[in-house]
Parts: structure tokens; C-alpha cells; sequence
């Protein structure tokens, strides 16, 4: 029981309800290029840029899973394609114990990237026509970018909230 109460999934529901507020008010006016910034999605690749593929994983299915149910997407479709997402930038730390900063920003903005090339995909392969079109190509970079700032600010939040600790190296261990 205490596992569950000082685990990621107590620290996921808050921040992630706070984060997906976020996105359905404020950045819904917010349109650069005419795109909607995908904040929830920014921080389940910030989660896995900090926290590993498998914690990354593990963020995207959950807040995935919460956007499904607040947006009404296809349930399972969005925790799919976060949790594809927060995989793919956590792959930073298997290169690297212990990434720098930029780094971690960098495998956040294409863990953004790869969740929003998902989503028209997975919405394609399910049977909803329309998605993949020209307009990805605006769509994309804009999200990348939106992660590429963003994700200093979110990478200590995500490995936070997935209770991951950055490894601490001694010359002789204990």
C-alpha cells in the first residue's frame, strides 16, 4: 500500500490533471502556426528523456489514458501513442547514465516528434480517414520546438513524477 501511495501513479494523477487543465484552456487560444500545443504529450517525453524508456512508457499510457478520456479519442489510442512516445525519448539513458541537460532535451523533442506522427497514424489505422496529410509537416516541427523549450523545465518534473533518481557514481562502491 505504501508502494502505491508514494508511487508514480500518486504523482502522475495530480500533475497530470494540472498539465491536461492547461492544455484544454490556455494553449487552446494559443495557436503559432496555427497549431494547438500538445503539453501533456511535451511532458510524457520530458518524463521518459528523464526517467528511462520503461518509466517513459509508463507516463505516456497513464496521462495517455487521462487525455483519452478528457478529449474523447478512441480509449487506449492516445495512452498507445504517448507511451510509444515516452519510450522513444527515454532511449536517451540507455546511451548515457547520466545525460546533460541538452541531451535530455534533444530525445524529448523527438519523443514529441515520434507521438505526433503516431497519432494520425494510429487514427488512420483504426479507421478514421483525414489525418495523415500535408499538414503534419507544420504540426510536427512546431510540437518538436514547443518540446525542445519546454523541456528543461520538464524533465525534472517528469523524473519527479515517476520517481526515478539520477545514479549517483562513486570511484569505490559501498
Amino acid at each position: 500500500m505504501r508502494a502505491f501511495v508514494i508511487g508514480p501513479l500518486a504523482r502522475l494523477f495530480p500533475i497530470g490533471l494540472c498539465v491536461l487543465a492547461i492544455q484544454r484552456t490556455l494553449l487552446t487560444q494559443l495557436l503559432p502556426f496555427g497549431v494547438v500545443l500538445q503539453l501533456v504529450l511535451v511532458l510524457v517525453a520530458a518524463a521518459g528523456a528523464g526517467a528511462g524508456p520503461e518509466r517513459g512508457a509508463i507516463a505516456g499510457f497513464v496521462l495517455g489514458t487521462m487525455y483519452d478520456l478528457a478529449i474523447g479519442t478512441p480509449l487506449g489510442l492516445s495512452a498507445l501513442v504517448y507511451a510509444l512516445a515516452g519510450f522513444a525519448a527515454g532511449y536517451v539513458v540507455t546511451l548515457t547514465p547520466t545525460p546533460p541537460w541538452w541531451l535530455c532535451s534533444i530525445f524529448a523533442a523527438i519523443g514529441a516528434a515520434v507521438g505526433e506522427v503516431s497519432m494520425p497514424i494510429g487514427k488512420m489505422l483504426i479507421g478514421e480517414d483525414g489525418w495523415v496529410t500535408r499538414r503534419m509537416f507544420t504540426v510536427v516541427p512546431v510540437v518538436a520546438v514547443f518540446a525542445l523549450v519546454l523541456s528543461p523545465l520538464l524533465v525534472p518534473l517528469g523524473r519527479w513524477c515517476t520517481c526515478a533518481k539520477r545514479p549517483k557514481w562513486r570511484a569505490i562502491p559501498e
